[in-house]
């Protein structure tokens, strides 16, 4: 069957509140599973909120700024954590594959945060996880920079599917690294829907010849910490609004462009809930008669890319297991 049906929770996340995040993530997964949906997205950061605070914040050694990054920390789970099991059986039990974008901290004791895509199959299992590579701006305060292991276009029971987080799709040799793969379904996943981000998405469909799911966030006032709200709407650029508990800070814009670069499902605006869409992939495979830009439509003998795939740590540790093969020949020369 062609034909595959899609939603996006376009609703609040909870704001540095891991439990019930995951709470939230697995009502709208069990939900949208019943409405027939195979593919369940959530935007960039989801899963305890984008960090906004941080570009009121960005000041050199300020007691806010590391009272707020010790917050976050606490809040941002590790891709193995037990926290996001209630997540993994819910995809399982509904037979799904779920697209979620989380704050992923690096290690269980880490210090270091990465704005990451987890894609989970409808075994539970890790399918994929993509970290940002470049934060962008003053985003680089709250997350780290990612590397190349995630570039990957993941065969689904769904379909081929990819992601990229926001400014992402403004780097032309990372789009044509998923192009490469054959992608069926990008996911863009985004904090809001900008003019700039909506331009990006039908970009995106257009020159991949391939659906692009965008899901962008809807976030209240009142959706945010009172002890950090202030600070939240200043880091969005909002300083000169007046902030009542039902102000938008994010108002959404998730929807679906096609493989002809056209609105599917076009950006639904100042609304909570989930969005749904169906696909038929036989279209991105007709719309490649005219455009494939890493097949008849591309240059290999004049242009060339070379990716670097290999997951990074800054630190190889290279310890020599206990052995007692030198013991062993010695009492065998006797």
């Amino acid at each position: 069957m062609t034909h595959k049906k899609v939603a996006i929770v376009q609703i609040p996340p909870a704001i540095l509140d891991l439990k019930e995040g995951v709470a939230r993530a697995v009502t709208a997964i069990r939900e949208a599973a019943h409405q027939g949906a195979e593919l369940i997205v959530f935007p960039e950061s989801w899963l305890t909120g984008y960090p906004a605070w941080v570009f009121d914040l960005a000041i050199w050694d300020d007691a806010q700024a590391r009272y707020w990054h010790g917050k976050f920390l606490e809040q941002c789970p590790t891709i193995d954590s037990d926290s996001l099991l209630p997540i993994r059986q819910a995809a399982a039990d509904c037979n799904v594959n779920v697209l979620l974008g989380l704050n992923e901290r690096a290690r269980a004791h880490a210090g270091s945060i990465y704005n990451s895509t987890l894609l989970i199959g409808p075994q539970g299992q890790t399918l994929n996880v993509h970290r940002k590579l470049t934060p962008t701006h003053t985003e680089r305060i709250a997350w780290a920079q990612g590397d190349g292991a995630g570039l990957n276009v993941t065969a689904s029971s769904v379909g081929r599917i990819g992601s990229l987080i926001c400014w992402e799709h403004w780097h032309p040799l990372m789009r044509q690294t998923m192009h490469f793969q054959d992608e069926e379904i990008h996911v863009a996943c985004w904090p809001d829907m900008a003019d700039s981000h909506i331009v990006s998405v039908k970009h995106y469909a257009f020159e991949g010849r391939c659906f692009v799911i965008s899901a962008a966030q809807y976030l209240r006032a009142s959706d945010v910490p009172e002890p950090l709200r202030e600070a939240y709407r200043k880091g969005l650029g909002n300083t000169g609004a007046v902030m009542e508990d039902d102000s938008i800070f994010f108002n959404g814009g998730s929807g679906v462009a096609g493989p002809n670069g056209e609105w599917v499902i076009a950006p639904t605006f100042n609304e909570s809930g989930i969005i749904y869409a169906s696909l038929n992939l036989e279209e991105v495979y007709q719309y490649k008669h005219d455009l494939d830009v890493v097949g008849h439509y591309s240059r290999s003998d004049v242009f060339q890319l070379s990716v670097n795939r290999m997951a990074r740590e800054s630190v190889s540790l290279l310890d020599n297991e206990p052995t007692h093969s030198a013991f062993s020949l010695r009492q065998n020369d006797h």
